[in-house]
């Protein structure tokens, strides 16, 4: 699989642009604020229907503009697939594939399977659990439907049980029938959720440990340890310990939305024990597990975005991507960076087909 062609219309920082790729190895090099970034993240936007960096759907929209259009023609299973992504003020955003709209974004996830390594991937660390169960969940997102549909369930769920538990206190009143038929729909699905999120745990914590030895040489001890309410209770059962908890603060305090990714060097928390090297690797080794989970699953190459990752990275560790690059262990792959010849002088060391785009 792989991006043949992208034309991008006032997303952003850029009015218009046009890019025809090369299947290997593309670079976007210039001064910082050019727009290189959002190139990127115009490629991720096609995959995920959003962006990787700014949520909020209109302020992507190039300022003083109306509207924009992102469009791209990818290679898979050698037939072209156009996907179209746009949005206009105050209308929803359109996402379509090969000129049909999808009903539900969610139908496209796992089309287009891609990995982005971002300076900004340190809000894994630095950023509450959410950030991080965000990770896991778009991870088996990609790869299983059924997943990403009882995870949309479950937020409905939770959603509806908040705003029962809120009608009861502002009306001074309580039905725990009808609470109770919220906790077992959530008890159901938070199961299933926790189920495959252990089992995806398990399958990945090996390949990050093997791509960690591999950047660092085996330097330091690291772990990925799953922390969920739910590996000692059920969800029915916290729900029901935390009643009039829940009453009180007039929200769902416990529950599969409360797990957490613990990050650990040498058994303490990275965010606090790791130094800069060694939270940069540890999140370069969790991005191409990622990369390496995906592929087994779909037996495709995904798509790799490096979005300004060499400017923090020693000698050594740039010369194990490049390795890794060299063993064709990656499909396509896209790289920003504010110095050119740097960039040409990795690729180079590739020996792999390349375009370099000045902006």
């Amino acid at each position: 699989m792989h991006l043949k062609n992208l034309s991008l219309l006032n997303y952003k920082n850029i009015a218009e642009a046009n890019f025809e790729f090369d299947s290997k190895i593309n670079c976007f090099v210039g001064k910082n604020g050019v727009g290189k970034t959002n190139v990127l993240d115009a490629v991720y936007h096609l995959a995920y229907g959003k962006s990787y960096f700014n949520p909020l759907a209109v302020q992507n929209i190039k300022h003083g503009e109306e509207f924009f259009v992102i469009d791209g023609i990818f290679e898979k299973n050698d037939r072209n697939e156009q996907v179209v992504c746009s949005l206009k003020k105050g209308q929803k955003k359109v996402l379509k594939r090969n000129g049909k709209p999808y009903e539900r974004f969610s139908e496209h996830v796992g089309f287009i399977p891609l990995v982005i390594i971002s300076p900004s991937d340190n809000d894994l660390i630095v950023e509450g659990s959410e950030t991080r169960r965000k990770f896991i969940d778009s991870v088996i997102s990609q790869m299983d439907v059924v997943y990403l549909q009882q995870l949309i369930n479950y937020q409905k769920v939770v959603s509806q049980r908040n705003a029962l538990l809120k009608y009861f206190a502002f009306n001074h009143t309580f039905e725990r029938d009808t609470l109770y038929i919220y906790n077992n729909q959530l008890d159901a699905l938070a199961k299933a959720i926790y189920e495959k999120r252990v089992a995806f745990i398990n399958d990945f914590v090996p390949i990050f440990n093997h791509h960690h030895k591999s950047i660092t040489g085996n330097a330091d001890d690291v772990n990925l340890i799953y922390n969920s309410q739910l590996s000692q209770k059920s969800l029915a059962e916290l729900l029901d310990e935390n009643l009039q908890r829940d009453r009180v603060l007039q929200y769902t305090s416990v529950g599969i939305h409360k797990d957490d990714l613990l990050f650990e060097i040498e058994g303490y928390p990275i965010k606090k024990f790791g130094s800069q090297g060694q939270q940069k690797s540890f999140l370069i080794a969790l991005k191409l597990a990622q990369f390496e989970f995906i592929k087994k699953q779909c037996g495709v190459l995904p798509i790799l975005l490096f979005d300004d990752i060499f400017d923090k990275l020693d000698e050594t560790r740039v010369q194990k991507i490049v390795q890794m690059i060299n063993d064709k262990a990656f499909g396509q792959i896209f790289i920003s960076d504010t110095h050119a010849d740097r960039t040409e002088t990795i690729v180079q060391s590739t020996h792999q087909s390349y375009k370099i785009f000045n902006l």
